[in-house]
């Protein structure tokens, strides 16, 4: 691209001195010629009028005294009647540039200056045109050269830049060039690179998200298939079976859940649910790990609550909270549920060392963790708590008190109905 500008650069000056420089060639020959011819002109009428006025002063008239009137390299020849011609200078052999004037006495004067004198001025002219295009030529050729690399340059930078996008590497350059149409290549290529960046960081985010979440269910369901293969009872493989079932249906509920907040955290799918259907589920699919991690978990506060929010979701943030009191707690783990005004809450406690003050509450963060695990359990599970309108706080540090609140909505006569039965 570098050679083409400076080649159609350097090819539209040379048309320009071509057509520019012929033209002031052939009108400057023209002048110095016609220059000259009225120099010659000139110099014959000034001579003959000196001619007339010493002849009628009756005065010497030679070579010796009209020598200075004649500039030199120019030759004139005086001829007045019955006296001997006048000659003075040399004169000229070849082309000559003559002018004839009679006098007033009958006297003629004849100057002739060699056509060589305008020649040399007629070459010294185009020696001079052909610095001035010379200096023309190097000046484009620099002018191209630096627009050449202006234009060149951005264009070998946004090349990069693509290049750096299709590897893989979204970081934007915010790199700018002055060229208004470049400078809008740049802008489009720096939203591209932060849009891919968004996306793979969704997608990373989306990977961590699922490895973490889907880890518990598989572990539970693991263990339900161990209690299945190691028992002969048939009610009781029915029951664990059941059991499996539902943890499948759960299971599929979150990678549904994990899909829909990859594309939109804010989407949610609230609906009133049952509360104590939810905790039920949570309590019957842990007890087996805290059995054997010689703990307990158990359940109190009001019953017969009805929350909005999706139940998917709300049992993914239960079990965050209760694998992370498994995890990093000790003692019995508590679930309490309570009114708060037309919220319900749910809250989880244990008997650990709770949260240090480190962390205070940043623990919602993600990548933070105090017990080198991987801090992005509780983040997902307030993402899940805001996107159906709840929120997950932690309430008391030590011991550690996390309370999940959701809108209620009164029972219906059905809900009061099924609890009587």
């Amino acid at each position: 691209m570098r050679r083409r500008l400076i080649n159609s650069t350097l090819a539209v000056v040379l048309v320009v001195i071509a057509v520019f420089g012929v033209s002031l060639v052939i009108v400057e020959t023209r002048t110095i010629t016609t220059s000259a011819q009225e120099r010659v002109e000139s110099e014959a009428v000034r001579l003959a009028s000196i001619v007339d006025s010493r002849i009628l002063g009756h005065e010497s008239i030679s070579a010796q005294v009209l020598g200075d009137q004649v500039d030199g390299g120019r030759y004139a020849l005086i001829e007045i009647p019955g006296r001997d011609p006048i000659e003075i200078g040399e004169r000229p052999a070849g082309d000559v540039i003559e002018a004839e004037e009679k006098g007033e006495q009958g006297e003629t004067v004849t100057v002739q200056e060699p056509r060589s004198s305008v020649t040399n001025e007629v070459w010294r002219t185009l020696l001079m045109i052909l610095a001035v295009a010379t200096l023309a030529v190097i000046a484009a050729v620099l002018l191209a050269v630096r627009q050449a690399n202006r234009l060149a340059s951005p264009l070998t930078d946004l090349a990069e830049t693509a290049e750096r996008l299709g590897s893989g590497d979204p970081r934007p350059r915010h790199k700018r060039y002055g060229v208004p149409e470049l400078d809008r290549v740049a802008d489009v290529l720096d939203s591209s690179a932060e849009r891919i960046a968004r996306m793979l960081t969704a997608e990373r985010r989306l990977a961590a998200d699922a490895s973490h979440q889907l880890r518990t269910p598989l572990t539970a369901l693991s263990m339900r298939l161990e209690e299945i293969t190691l028992t002969d009872d048939p009610d009781t493989v029915k029951e664990e079976a059941t059991i499996a079932l539902t943890q499948v249906e759960r299971l599929t509920d979150v990678v549904e859940r994990l899909l829909t907040n990859s594309r939109d955290p804010r989407t949610g799918s609230a609906v009133s649910f049952d509360l104590d259907e939810v905790v039920k589920q949570q309590l019957e699919e842990w007890r087996p790990a805290y059995r054997s991690a010689g703990r307990a978990i158990v359940h109190s506060g009001k019953q017969n609550l009805r929350a909005v929010g999706t139940p998917g979701a709300v049992a993914q943030v239960l079990a965050a909270l209760i694998e992370n009191s498994l995890m990093h707690g000790g003692g019995t783990v508590a679930l309490r549920t309570r009114v708060a005004g037309n919220q319900v809450v749910i809250e989880v406690t244990d008997e650990g060392p709770g949260v240090t003050p480190e962390l205070g509450t940043r623990i919602f963060e993600r990548a933070i963790s105090g017990r080198n695990s991987t801090g992005i359990g509780l983040a997902v599970a307030r993402d899940l708590a805001e996107a159906d309108g709840g929120r997950l706080e932690m309430l008391q540090a030590q011991p550690p008190v996390f309370g999940l609140f959701l809108s209620s909505t009164p029972r219906t006569p059905a809900d009061e109905e099924r609890t009587v039965r």
